[in-house]
């Protein structure tokens, strides 16, 4: 499967090609359609399995790929519903040693997922607006 552009710049898969057009699907709604071959080109540097994934709501793409364990998924799903938590109170909570919880901590701060913040006087962390709509994405 190859990554394709249309006149207008737009990303498609392409899924087939005859000798006039081909069928190409839309990464954001999954949608099929035969467009001119005349029309498309090659989407260089943006691998099919990349362009696939942007049919995902941005927002869940970053808590999943900052998320790689249940836990961690599950840490952001608590801050998300009960946040913002003293750094105190995580530990006191839940199964994590303090350097797994600082560690996952850094990485949601890194990709934007949790800011730090002041909880009754101590050093806290809560959800950002970003990790909340992914996690209302992710609810049925």
């Amino acid at each position: 499967m190859r990554t394709v552009r249309d006149a207008d710049g737009r990303r498609y898969l392409l899924v087939k090609r005859s000798s006039e057009s081909s069928l190409v699907r839309d990464p954001e709604t999954g949608d099929e359609e035969y467009l001119p071959n005349d029309d498309l080109s090659p989407a260089e540097g943006v691998s099919p399995l990349e362009a696939a994934a942007l049919g995902v709501p941005e927002p869940v793409r970053r808590v999943l790929t900052a998320a790689h364990t249940e836990r961690a998924l599950g840490l952001l799903v608590e801050l998300s519903d009960r946040g913002p938590l003293a750094v105190r109170d995580l530990l006191a909570a839940y199964d994590l040693c303090e350097s797994d919880l600082h560690g996952l901590l850094a990485e949601f701060r890194a990709a934007g997922l949790v800011r730090e913040r002041e909880v009754a006087g101590e050093r806290g962390y809560d959800a950002t607006e970003t990790t909340r709509e992914a996690i209302a994405a992710l609810r049925p």
